[in-house]
């Protein structure tokens, strides 16, 4: 598996934002490729930011729809989550790839 397609974006949201920048020890959220495992995130992010993963944490979220009088819509397709905490001193910038 190419390591530079394992992690597919960083997600920002008033939750994982708090996390960033509370404690000491950094913890960031980025959606993953449904195929990645807790190996293949932390090698990702010690080879495309330089830093080293010291847990790693993944979400499978399901499908949410919505429903109508006529039709069922499909609101929200199903993505994979990771949740990794660093070691303590190190910190990502998404916006740098090495």
């Amino acid at each position: 598996m190419n390591l530079y397609s394992v992690i597919v974006k960083p997600l920002v949201t008033e939750k994982t934002s708090v996390m960033e920048v509370a404690g000491e020890t950094k913890t960031y959220t980025v959606q993953v490729t449904p195929s990645a495992t807790k190996v293949d995130i932390k090698n990702a992010f010690k080879t495309v930011y330089w830093v080293d993963a010291d847990k790693v944490n993944i979400l499978n979220t399901r499908e949410k729809f919505k429903f109508t009088k006529k039709w069922v819509s499909l609101r929200k397709r199903t993505t994979k989550k990771a949740y990794v905490t660093l070691k303590e001193g190190q910190s990502v910038d998404f916006l740098q790839i090495k």
